[in-house]
């Protein structure tokens, strides 16, 4: 994959761009990609001194990686300190994700931290790499070395991540690619909390995964800090409940030095399979 072509976006209308996806080892498209290329299109419309302080989006069925993706945006509203924009992704059989983003000017304001990283976590460079697509560097934090004692939610999972390449000196850039990778560990958090309740633990991959259907529903993200992708960040995730074959995920994203930088929140469908 090519990291700077993945968010070049090409304009198809007033208000409207193509992109397209690579093929991944699944078939199908990445969530992921699609919020973020959902995302770099709402930015296209918004004065470049706005930058996305949240998105929230709503999966609506599978992408189809064989053919282009429209995005057609909605400008809500401009104001002076914040606009609203909102997205549908489309392929030739109907759309297949909305998007809502606001942005925000910078102001200046108190900055407050009321959540830390977990210091006694290991460092990337004290794991294995763990990645399934190339221009992404993933370390996964084994199971045995973290708990759910003091938090909120259970089958907790984390994971160092960044992207391979140096990436320009962008923020819209750079949260576009958090908004990438932020996909990734909801699904693990939720099956962990399934398997702990039938007496079972993952560690990694490992462990009951066969037998499971998965697939995101809604993803939010609040950007909180500046950021950068190309840099190693920290993705704590948990789950906050299951039912109805729903599960919730919490989590934060700190970066190498402890700030947090996001927070990030899925819903995820997890079905046995028939």
């Amino acid at each position: 994959m090519d990291l700077g072509a993945l968010f070049d976006l090409e304009p198809h209308g007033p208000d409207t761009l193509v992109g397209v996806g690579p093929q991944y080892s699944w078939g199908g498209l990445y969530g992921g990609q699609i919020v973020a290329q959902a995302l770099r299109a709402a930015a296209s419309t918004v004065d470049a001194h706005k930058l996305p302080h949240s998105l929230r989006a709503y999966f609506i069925r599978r992408g189809d990686n064989t053919q282009p993706i429209r995005y057609e945006v909605d400008r809500i509203r401009d104001g002076s300190s914040f606009c609203t924009r909102r997205v549908v992704a489309r392929q030739s059989f109907g759309a297949i994700l909305n998007l809502e983003s606001s942005f925000q000017a910078h102001e200046e304001a108190a900055d407050i931290t009321t959540v830390t990283m977990a210091r006694e976590l290991p460092g990337p460079d004290e794991l294995e790499p763990s990645s399934w697509i190339d221009v992404v560097d993933q370390r996964r934090v084994p199971a045995r070395a973290l708990g759910d004692a003091g938090r909120a939610g259970t089958g907790r999972t984390a994971m160092w991540m960044k992207v391979t390449a140096p990436l320009a000196d962008d923020p819209l850039l750079h949260r576009c690619w958090l908004a990438y990778l932020s996909d990734d560990l909801p699904t693990v958090s939720v099956l962990r909390t399934i398997a702990a309740h039938e007496g079972h633990q993952l560690d990694g991959d490992d462990g009951p995964y066969e037998g499971f259907f998965s697939a995101s529903l809604d993803h939010t993200v609040w950007f909180h800090r500046p950021l950068r992708a190309d840099e190693w960040h920290l993705y704590d995730m948990s789950c906050h409940g299951y039912v109805n074959g729903r599960g919730v995920t919490v989590g934060h994203v700190f970066t190498a030095d402890g700030t947090h930088a996001a927070t990030v929140a899925q819903e995820v469908l997890v079905r046995r399979s028939r």
